[in-house]
């Protein structure tokens, strides 16, 4: 990485969730812990932040739960979205601006870049075929489609992404696609959209995202998802959408046609800007971090969202950039995390499984959670978050290392010296400066991992500090030295006070709410902009004042624990096991595998599908039977290469009509998060109609 200067305002976006389901801590773990710690911890630094978020509240996920609800769609996200931002309230966010994107600011913010696009020119209009549901009488946008995946051949596939692979689909690649609504088999037909020409910017995004990340290290799993949506070459994205729920399409002859969520839902970040702004009484400040090229901007989110805020959002930028003077700054990092399981499996929704936010505050508080989060953060691999590790970070560091060493030095100082803060007298000792040098290095050793989004690395950083002040106090005895050397004792107690102020300012970003009470334990002032720094020098004055202490964080019981999993229907289980069926999916017997009949194959002929540019078409020999199937692989596979490859089929699969074409079986393949694929061959030469067991 090239150092830059450290920038004077700081912009920190967290992805806008949908407002069509309650916050869990899935949510909070992938986007929003983290860049509540970024932000508090600039604010610590002095520098001039701007943290926004809000509800997406358009699109095709809030009109399906309208749908199933039998509500509109604004009865859903009037639902939600205060549900969700009292939430995060309580969860202790220090958002400048929580806003939604239902807002007429932010409506106006999406028509002035559709239109400045469309006056431009920038904007293409295309005839497509789409899903059209006869018995609905409506096409199939997105999330109102489902079906196999031609990818990986997950039947959950919905009409524009498959949450199993990765995969960004074409609905009309859907094996078996069904409406969502009826649950009928739609029909093609032609509609019009205008397109977004994503391609025409790959160069200058592939020499952006080469750019930020040697100025500023981006995360190893945001620039591998990156090079592979490069690598399959950028295409032009649809920006307008046949559904009657969101932005209506400013331009003429589009006016029955809404702008497709995924463009106006990254604009909420501006508009959000602006709706600050404006209640500040300066309806131009937002442009003070979005459009000052000096602002460095940083844009929290889960791993899902990689491709709309490290290529969409910035392309869209890029855009309105050219020929303009009101230039917007770029994100300058994207920290992408990924996801966090609970118990061993992924929350889910529809299985009824995982924590809803507002339930887990009706139990502990804000700040347990945020520890037990911020110490299994996954930052660079899907991590697992379990109530009985949970409960262990609380009551064995929280506890017993955090608030055992802040309880025990003011009450030792409260009892042996008046409540004040004794004098440091006589020559520090080896292990005094070693401790004072500690105490004076922690606010650089932390925010030197917070400044390269290694949160867990700093809180652990921050914990290891309360280790050593503990050990240091074991190391003085005290308890002894107040009897017979008591000028010793209270040097060690004046430093331990040091560090107990030390420790209030470095936890403040993680368990603001425990910070803040072990500052009062001392008097200490309320840290401002530019504490951080001077947070390891001894600011407590010889007689000050303490205050009378008091139990800092209490523990949790089993019994807490057991109550809390019965009443939220939680069944505890082996980790081990649970994360065991969580890898294997939903688990089945040994009769149910034998109904699968896998076979050995040889594809002696491969041909590429017309108007696809995923599905190949292959023949396969089985045996005497030659076959036909339609596998998705043409992005990783020439057919050319595919030719006396031994592949491995699933034989007694039904057959499925996709693009006009039968497949009369199915390849196994085996894909990576990122969605990149690899066929199963055999190389040696068995006879085809061999079965695999």
């Amino acid at each position: 990485m090239n150092p830059v200067p450290p920038p004077r305002k700081i912009l920190v976006t967290a992805a806008l969730p949908y407002a069509n389901g309650y916050i869990h801590l899935g949510h909070l773990a992938g986007a929003y812990l983290p860049s509540d710690m970024y932000a508090r911890y600039q604010r610590l630094k002095g520098r001039d932040v701007l943290f926004l978020c809000g509800s997406d509240e358009h699109g095709v996920a809030i009109t399906v739960t309208a749908e199933k609800e039998n509500v509109s769609p604004r009865d859903v996200i009037d639902r939600y979205h205060p549900a969700n931002r009292d939430a995060f309230e309580k969860f202790g966010m220090s958002f400048d601006r929580y806003s939604r994107t239902s807002t007429p600011l932010h409506h106006e913010t999406t028509r002035e870049f559709f239109v400045e696009f469309h006056r431009r020119s920038l904007l293409k209009q295309k005839s497509e075929k789409q899903l059209y549901c006869e018995f609905d009488r409506m096409f199939l946008a997105d999330r109102y489609v489902e079906g196999t995946c031609p990818v990986c051949g997950s039947t959950d596939a919905r009409g524009d992404q498959c949450e199993n692979c990765g995969s960004w689909l074409n609905q009309t690649d859907l094996i078996d696609p069904r409406c969502k609504i009826c649950g009928r088999t739609p029909v093609v037909r032609e509609t019009t959209h205008l397109y977004f020409p994503l391609g025409d910017f790959q160069k200058r995004l592939e020499e952006y995202v080469k750019e930020r990340n040697a100025r500023d290290g981006w995360k190893e799993n945001v620039l591998r998802y990156c090079e592979s949506w490069f690598r399959e070459g950028l295409e032009d994205r649809a920006v307008t959408r046949d559904l009657s729920w969101g932005v209506p399409v400013p331009v003429p002859g589009f006016e029955q046609k809404v702008v497709y969520v995924w463009f106006d839902a990254v604009l909420g970040y501006i508009s959000a800007g602006r709706e600050w702004a404006k209640e500040q009484g300066r309806e131009d400040a937002w442009r003070e971090y979005w459009q000052d090229q000096n602002t460095k901007y940083v844009a929290f989110i889960g791993k899902d969202n990689v491709v709309f805020h490290c290529i969409v959002f910035p392309a869209m930028l890029m855009a309105w950039n050219d020929g303009r003077t009101d230039a917007y700054v770029l994100p300058e990092n994207v920290p992408a995390n990924e996801f966090l399981n609970l118990e061993g499996q992924k929350f889910s929704k529809s299985k009824g499984w995982g924590i809803d936010v507002r339930d887990f505050l009706k139990y502990f508080p804000a700040d347990y959670l945020r520890y037990g989060l911020a110490t299994s953060l996954p930052e660079s691999r899907d991590s697992d978050f379990t109530l009985r590790d949970f409960q262990a970070r609380v009551n064995n560091e929280l506890a017993d290392i955090l608030g055992n060493f802040v309880n025990r030095t003011v009450a030792f100082a409260y009892r042996e010296f008046d409540g004040k803060v004794p004098e440091a007298s006589g020559t520090p000792g080896a292990q005094d400066k070693e401790f004072l040098a500690r105490l004076e290095s922690a606010p650089g050793a932390v925010g030197g991992l917070f400044e390269r989004y290694r949160f867990r690395d700093g809180v652990a950083e921050a914990m290891n500090l309360a280790r050593a002040a503990n050990k240091y106090f074991n190391d003085q005895e005290p308890w002894k030295t107040v009897k017979t050397d008591r000028e010793a004792c209270a040097t060690a107690i004046h430093h331990c006070l040091q560090a107990v102020r030390t420790l209030g300012i470095l936890f403040e970003p993680v368990v603001p709410h425990i910070a803040g009470a072990i500052r009062a334990m001392v008097k200490a002032d309320k840290p401002g902009p530019g504490s951080w720094d001077s947070a390891g020098k001894p600011a407590l004055k010889t007689g000050h004042s303490l205050a009378k202490p008091e139990i800092l964080v209490s523990k949790i019981e089993d019994a807490q624990i057991r109550s809390m999993m019965r009443d939220l229907g939680l069944e505890p289980g082996p980790p081990s096991l649970q994360a065991h069926k969580a890898q294997q999916g939903t688990m089945i017997t040994i009769d149910d595998f034998k109904k699968i009949d896998l076979r050995l194959a040889k594809v002696v002929g491969a041909e590429k599908i017309q108007k696809s540019e995923k599905l190949l078409k292959l023949k396969i020999q089985i045996g005497e039977e030659q076959r036909q199937i339609i596998a998705g692989i043409a992005k990783t596979y020439e057919p050319e290469r595919l030719i006396g490859k031994l592949v491995v089929v699933v034989a007694n699969l039904q057959p499925a009509k996709l693009m006009g074409e039968e497949s009369q079986g199915m390849l196994l393949a085996a894909n990576d998060p990122e969605g990149r694929l690899s066929i199963v061959t055999i190389e040696d030469e068995l006879p085809t109609g061999s079965v695999v067991r």
